[in-house]
């Protein structure tokens, strides 16, 4: 069972640093965003082309999170984050801790 549960916690690991790594990545664009950059620099254009579709679907679903010229997508989606990784990495990395811990 200590296969699986190594795997289960690659799997924690893994999701742990891609989540980190777009909350970093929400905060620049959201950061970024108040400077009004140019629009053709490559990084602006890259971090545009990762949040966008995100900040889309949220809109779309929530439209409350646009009001009175005030953004608040990119604060629904650091709160899903932390959420996910709450609710269901921490689960995994428990899990993967139980699975090892079990004696067979």
């Amino acid at each position: 069972m200590f296969a699986i549960g190594n795997i289960v916690k690659g799997i924690a690991v893994v999701l742990d640093w891609v989540t980190t790594l777009y909350l970093w990545i929400v905060i620049i664009s959201a950061l970024i965003s108040w400077l009004n950059p140019d629009p053709y620099n490559p990084i602006v254009r890259t971090l545009r082309s990762l949040t966008e579709p995100v900040y889309y679907r949220i809109r779309s679903a929530l439209p409350f999170v646009y009001s009175y010229g005030l953004d608040l997508s990119p604060i629904v989606v650091i709160l899903a984050l932390k959420f996910l990784d709450y609710a269901v990495i921490q689960n995994l990395y428990q899990f993967a801790a139980r699975l090892n811990n079990t004696p067979f």
